[in-house]
């Protein structure tokens, strides 16, 4: 029996946690991902290497690699240096990945070779190769240009909604992105944060018109929780509305949703001190045509590591279920 293809749209450690579910599953798998990080790691791979951003990338190569694969690979992969000038804060895999790129040419030929070393089962797609950036407007007027600073915003930007958000210079879609995005099946956004995760992937050229031309159908997964700075006091249908602006009315066919409470002991009161809370479910008569509600939460409490200076979701999708409820929607 042919295989059903799902396309995953997103990049961050939302991507990683789906992908970890779904590839249990006998479907083909592919994964397009941002190229618009520019903090942390991916600020020194495009600055001093002069490479596009290649943390997201590492992520679905680790979360994709197959059971058999070493898992030393695994851990050397996602190592962060503690320590050493010019390298703390640093991943193996991104210095890895550079290397690759030195050695083979092009950061395309180093995204497959990696692939082969961690015998990667899916296909992992850059959304551009073009470099490009982030530029984000608020309703204050202001404007600020790069991932990193959307994601970590300015004082004078806090309260704000971000009313515009667009690549500069202008980027266009990958082929082989328009290439997987018509053969699906299903086509998911999300999870991770909402500009700079999803939105990041959908401004670019010719992404839109390649979603509403598929046939696949479109699945928005909803956040767990709002991000300060990005999506205070965003609702779902706030999201929605804000991937619609982007990609039209109506291409949106299913929401996946968390409805469950049981969130971790003390996560709440942690992520109330960082002014983030639950996204509120307000989708009934809304126009969306299926709205999946469930418990969602991993029971894990992530903690960064010291090194790492960029901020983190402490909670993530858990990867059975989530996976669970997006495999249903290929046989209804």
């Amino acid at each position: 029996m042919k295989r059903k293809k799902i396309v995953i749209i997103g990049g961050g450690t939302g991507t990683y946690s789906i992908l970890l579910g779904l590839k249990k599953y006998p479907v083909n798998l592919s994964v397009i991902i941002t190229m618009m990080d520019s903090g942390g790691s991916n600020r020194v791979i495009r600055d001093e290497f002069g490479l596009l951003p290649t943390s997201d990338i590492r992520q679905a190569i680790v979360a994709l690699s197959s059971e058999n694969t070493d898992d030393v690979l695994r851990k050397l992969f996602t190592y962060r240096y503690t320590k050493g000038v010019g390298i703390e804060g640093m991943t193996f895999g991104n210095l890895f990945m550079a290397a690759l790129t030195d050695i083979y040419g092009t950061q395309e030929k180093a995204i497959e070779k990696t692939k082969e070393l961690l015998d990667v089962e899916g296909d992992i797609i850059p959304i551009t190769y073009d470099d490009a950036h982030l530029i984000a407007r608020y309703s204050n007027g202001r404007q600020v240009l790069g991932e990193h600073q959307i994601d970590q915003p300015c004082k004078e930007n806090l309260g704000h909604r971000i009313v515009e958000l667009e690549v500069v210079p202008q980027a266009t879609i990958n082929p082989k992105a328009v290439k997987a995005i018509k053969e699906a099946d299903l086509v998911v956004f999300g999870p991770g944060d909402l500009y700079t995760s999803v939105l990041s992937n959908l401004v670019i050229g010719g992404v839109a018109e390649a979603l509403r031309k598929t046939k696949a159908k479109k699945v928005f997964v909803l956040n767990l929780m709002t991000r300060h700075g990005q999506t205070d006091n965003y609702t779902a249908r706030d999201h929605i509305k804000e991937v619609e602006r982007y990609v039209g009315d109506g291409v949106i066919d299913v929401c996946i949703i968390n409805k469950s409470k049981s969130f971790p002991k003390g996560v709440l009161v942690r992520y109330r001190q960082e002014n983030a809370h639950p996204v509120e479910d307000d989708l009934d008569g809304g126009g969306i045509k299926k709205v999946i509600r469930g418990d969602f939460i991993s029971k894990v409490v992530y903690e960064k590591s010291k090194s790492d200076k960029l901020t983190r979701s402490l909670i993530r999708h858990d990867p059975e279920k989530l996976a669970r409820a997006v495999i249903s929607l290929l046989h209804t």
